[in-house]
């Protein structure tokens, strides 16, 4: 038995499927998903993302929250969480940078949301003397103040896809043909929750829509509304989302979304605009969403660049320019990635970021 017999098996019982049930069942599948088999990061992995790349990274957010927690009034306890850990590197990098902050690890409480036991043990010997505790869901966070980043996680939330046909919409779906999976269209029908974009699209136009992630930001956004807390969402993506971006990466390399289902990671832009309205209904206020590159030379990345250059030469030198650049620069993720946080209403704007 593999993931891609098992989806045959499901195609030819129940009919096409959802984008968003093959991308849960590629990601996720307890015995065949891809988080739930391997370690996808780093060169023998299929992606890297920003904390791999820099130390500096991790750092300023984690710098950027920990002011935050200051403006704040330095609650005790809070919970210090993230979303999608990876290895941990993010976090050892954002505790390193924290140490300094007066009472800030005293008062912490590291909490983890990850679904793979193979990450999870990365993260266990990255944070090693921190005892972090380990969540299925956000939904699982305590009620007290929560200070959370959440790198390169709504992106692989699963998605659906329809494309706009007069005053309807066709939903991308997935069955066989010629047996092997193959992209078709639902008839086209009314999508109540696709009204509004009927003003700002065409026929033919794709829209994505991730409705898992409206659950997760009310959830984060309501305990910061109710007991202070902020949070740092950075991720690929846009304001309003159009277009197709399903894509899938297998060592590093673009790959065909249907081909080795579970061998390669799927993920889709986010939509900033739908958590922001999101984080809205539950009364948590949020910044403007901002480049990563903006946000970063904010938070004073070339300083620490020069700090860390100052002792290198020679290819460790090189390396360090190359990470600058490629966190910051406009034609790599500097633009590509945004920055949208979230904040108790009438709280001080996070570092970096404008309301």
């Amino acid at each position: 038995m593999s993931l891609l017999n098992h989806l045959h098996a499901r195609i030819r019982t129940d009919g096409p499927m959802s984008v968003a049930d093959y991308m849960a069942d590629c990601l996720l599948h307890p015995q065949f998903g891809y988080y739930t088999t391997r370690d996808p990061l780093g060169a023998k992995g299929d992606f890297t993302t920003a904390p791999e790349i820099s130390q500096m990274f991790g750092e300023l957010l984690g710098l950027s929250l920990a002011q935050a927690w200051l403006d704040q009034g330095s609650p005790a306890p809070f919970a210090l969480a993230e979303l999608g850990p990876g290895r941990g590197t993010l976090m050892a990098d954002l505790l390193r940078a924290t140490r300094g902050v007066p009472g800030f690890h005293a008062a912490m409480r590291i909490h983890l949301v990850e679904a793979s036991p193979t990450l999870r043990a990365a993260q266990a010997k990255a944070l090693d003397g921190y005892a972090p505790q380990w969540l299925d869901t956000v939904d699982a966070l305590p009620a007290q103040p929560l200070f959370l980043v959440a790198n390169e996680f709504f992106d692989a939330l699963p998605i659906r896809q329809f494309i706009r046909a007069g005053d309807g919409w066709s939903e991308k779906r997935i069955g066989l043909q010629g047996g092997a999976l193959s992209f078709g269209l639902s008839p086209a029908a009314p999508q109540p929750a696709l009204d509004h974009r009927l003003a700002d699209t065409r026929d033919g136009d794709v829209v994505e829509i991730c409705e898992a992630a409206a659950p997760v930001t009310q959830s984060i956004a309501a305990r910061i509304a109710a007991h202070g807390g902020a949070a740092l969402i950075v991720d690929y993506g846009d304001w309003r989302a159009l277009g197709d971006t399903l894509q899938a990466l297998r060592a590093h390399e673009p790959a065909d979304p249907l081909q080795t289902p579970g061998e390669a990671d799927l993920t889709a832009h986010v939509d900033f605009e739908a958590l922001a309205m999101a984080a809205k209904t539950a009364d948590c206020a949020f910044t403007r969403l901002t480049p990563q590159g903006v946000f970063l030379e904010r938070l004073g990345i070339t300083d620490r660049a020069r700090a860390l250059a100052a002792p290198l030469q020679g290819a460790a030198l090189d390396s360090l320019i190359a990470a600058h650049r490629r966190l910051t620069h406009p034609d790599e993720m500097g633009n590509l990635f945004k920055v949208l946080g979230l904040c108790p209403p009438q709280a001080a704007p996070l570092p970096g970021l404008n309301p």
